[in-house]
């Protein structure tokens, strides 16, 4: 028996070899679980060239989205494990185990780790003809006017949504919320007046700043931005300790060999260390992670410790899709 196991393990660790020095001979899928032009759709678009330049191969990006990214993962946790469907996703694999009770994919034993890709923070907006130029005026807005105002966000489960929920209960008002199927048709909303309220991230936000497309309130890190240095933190404004900066990893269906997976890795470095995507992710204030944490183990590390993070924080605000 423990022979039959053996010449098991060793057929598939040659197939995984032979395979590896083939691969990759067709375009490669990097799914993302959100609409397209949300804030992940704009990183993974980012750094598809230059990992598609890496791998000779095109990288494409295939929007799966809905259902706080769950419909997106679901279907990379099932695709056959051969190194051509990928995935990139943020903070949303932590939060997924504590909002969904039958969720259909388990983050820490359903995926391959390819590594971290960017940290990214956010911003809170507003629609640009909102009556209010400050975070304290924005507030008495919202208190005066809580059954009219509308807060946008991405569904259940995303960062806007985790986001927007910590805002609203940090100014203890319970604004109304409108779920979008990503944050791209919510900031289309925003823009065109239909909704009030939107945080975002500074992938997507920054630009619509500058050009006063829409109004800002405040930053969610500790520190404000070097992108947007006349902006205030909303802990420097009074919400102390409001803190949210967006963290995204890549991922591949669990049985990827790994020699694939260190073509995908070597790829990913590529892309980020490619001096145009480097200088973008700095005009949009965003951190490239550390050498150490763009590994699998440094992502698995990771989502664990934001797992168990995010985990208690969601259970005690009683939030659930189910």
């Amino acid at each position: 028996m423990r022979t039959i196991k053996t010449l098991l393990t060793a057929c598939a660790l040659a197939c995984g070899l032979v395979h590896a020095q083939t691969y990759p001979d067709k375009s490669i899928s990097l799914v993302v679980p959100f609409a397209a032009g949300g804030p992940t759709d704009v990183v993974a678009r980012m750094i598809a060239i230059p990992m598609g330049k890496s791998l000779g191969q095109p990288v494409i990006v295939e929007n799966v989205n809905g259902a706080g990214g769950t419909i997106g993962a679901t279907k990379v946790a099932r695709a056959a494990p051969n190194g051509y469907t990928i995935f990139l996703h943020h903070m949303g694999m932590s939060t997924a185990p504590a909002l969904y009770n039958k969720l259909n994919f388990d983050p820490m034993t359903d995926f391959e780790y390819i590594g971290q890709v960017l940290d990214v923070p956010m911003t809170l907006l507003a629609r640009k003809d909102i009556p209010a130029n400050n975070l304290q005026e924005l507030i008495a807005y919202i208190k005066a006017n809580e059954n009219k105002v509308s807060l946008a966000d991405a569904g259940l489960g995303a960062v806007s949504n985790l986001c927007g929920l910590m805002f609203k209960s940090a100014i203890g008002v319970n604004i109304n919320t409108i779920p979008y199927k990503g944050t791209g048709p919510a900031m289309n909303d925003l823009l065109g007046g239909q909704v009030d309220i939107l945080c975002d991230q500074t992938t997507q936000t920054v630009p619509m700043i500058k050009d006063g497309r829409v109004k800002v309130f405040g930053v969610t890190t500790l520190k404000r931005l070097s992108a947007l240095p006349n902006v205030p933190t909303l802990d420097e404004q009074g919400l102390k300790g409001f803190e949210v900066k967006v963290w995204h990893g890549m991922y591949a269906p669990k049985g990827t060999p790994a020699p694939v997976l260190k073509k995908i890795n070597t790829a990913l470095r590529f892309a980020m260390a490619d001096p145009v995507i480097k200088q973008r992710l700095a005009d949009l204030s965003s951190d490239i992670p550390s050498s150490d944490k763009m590994t699998a183990d440094g992502l698995k590390d990771h989502l664990k410790l934001e797992i168990n993070k995010w985990g208690p924080i969601i259970r005690k605000a009683g939030v659930s899709a189910d």
